[in-house]
């Protein structure tokens, strides 16, 4: 007959910023101490390795989101901003705007846009390589390819998308603690550059292209699909959530295949393998690091008891890197098969996105791949720092053209 006990207690913070600029020895405390952490900093509960999180990322019946995916619980607290109904919602609200979008963003809609994509591509390149071969790839790559053909495709005017960014950074702040020193960073600076009321504006029909992914969204109101209501929150979930988390993932697969010479020769010399790069490297140096969940009842977790009302971080780094679900996990390799990572999450809630994520990645790695021999780190690095997202602040590189 089994037994219910405490979880073992850590005072580890995982919002620290050492470990935010680090994180690995974290997660292996999160493994390592048990299926189930309390993190009495937060009066949270953490779980890190593969199995667990990837069951409660599943279970939306036990792990709820609608009380919010962050830090801050919904069920006690008011929420700073309007839920997401995408990823703060449980079905029955969930369904119809994940419907709507999963059509919108889904793997036979975003593959009609292969060619044009590829095209932007390769513009992009060939007009960096004719210039120099040593760049930053955050500003040239990472940021520079979604800025232009997502924000072209939901229908958003030119002028005015450098407020995505700060956005998406201020939005990924707030899944941690409200009165962290980044958060009020990132609050300050979006409030100071209007960069909010710039991304609601932009949320109207009235303000996007006819025939856009904001436009396809409003159609689907008209059509009473989903409500008129959830038709500007919908738009702006793919303005606040659609750049900072593919940039970061372009970031990753840049930063892996350059520090990783005999990667990026596989890759060159394959560049079908594009997708398992971006997919290893989603997994090798998950974005995305943490998410938060509620638990729905009490339950005994492996013997361990996590009570009703319970806020459950669930750290998609350590699972990425769960040695009992990967060999090797902190190699990068290209010969690996990645899927069934958990850095796009899983079930219900897994990334409406990620379609979108996995083609950019593949369009701009296949027009590296066809115009460099080499690739590798030109100087210091440095991460941009976030609560929720591991990201970079400079990437500098330098290649050597074919």
């Amino acid at each position: 007959m089994s037994t219910s006990s405490r979880a073992p207690v850590s005072d580890a913070d995982p919002y620290d910023l050492e470990i935010l600029a680090d994180p690995s020895t974290f997660h292996r405390h999160l493994r390592e101490t048990g299926p189930v952490v309390y993190l009495e900093r937060y009066g949270v509960y953490a779980m890190g390795r593969f199995d667990h999180v990837s069951a409660a990322l599943t279970d939306w019946q036990s792990y709820q989101s609608s009380a919010g995916v962050g830090i801050a619980n919904f069920r006690f607290e008011k929420p700073i901003r309007p839920p997401s109904p995408l990823l703060e919602a449980d079905p029955p609200r969930h369904d119809a705007p994940r419907l709507v979008l999963s059509k919108i963003l889904g793997a036979p809609a975003v593959q009609q846009l292969r060619a044009s994509w590829s095209i932007a591509a390769e513009s992009l390149v060939d007009e960096l390589l004719s210039d120099s071969t040593e760049f930053d790839g955050i500003d040239a790559l990472s940021n520079a390819l979604p800025l232009k053909i997502f924000a072209d495709e939901i229908g958003i005017p030119d002028t005015g998308r450098e407020h995505l960014l700060p956005l998406g950074d201020f939005v990924f702040n707030s899944v941690g603690p409200l009165d962290s020193a980044l958060m009020k960073a990132s609050a300050q600076k979006v409030h100071e550059a209007g960069s909010v009321e710039w991304t609601m504006a932009h949320c109207r029909r009235e303000n996007l292209t006819d025939n856009g992914f904001g436009a396809q969204v409003w159609s689907a109101a008209d059509r009473g699909d989903i409500t008129e209501q959830q038709a500007p929150i919908l738009v702006r979930s793919l303005l606040s959530a659609g750049f900072d988390t593919t940039a970061s993932g372009l970031a990753a697969v840049l930063y892996a295949l350059a520090s990783h010479p005999e990667q990026w020769m596989r890759l060159r010399d394959d560049p079908t393998r594009a997708r398992t790069a971006f997919d290893e490297a989603i997994r090798w140096d998950s974005p995305v690091q943490t998410f938060h969940r509620t638990a729905t009842r009490d339950m005994s977790i492996d013997g361990t008891d996590v009570p009703d009302g319970a806020k459950v971080l669930l750290s998609l780094g350590a699972a990425n890197h769960d040695p009992r679900r990967w060999d090797s996990p902190d190699s990068y390799d290209l010969t690996r098969d990645p899927s069934g990572h958990v850095g796009f999450g899983m079930g219900i809630h897994r990334c409406v996105g990620q379609h979108v994520a996995r083609l950019e990645a593949e369009v701009l790695l296949t027009a590296l791949a066809a115009r460099i021999s080499t690739i590798s780190l030109a100087g210091e690095t440095e991460r941009h720092l976030n609560n929720t997202m591991r990201s970079w602040r400079s990437l500098p590189l330098r290649v050597s053209l074919r």
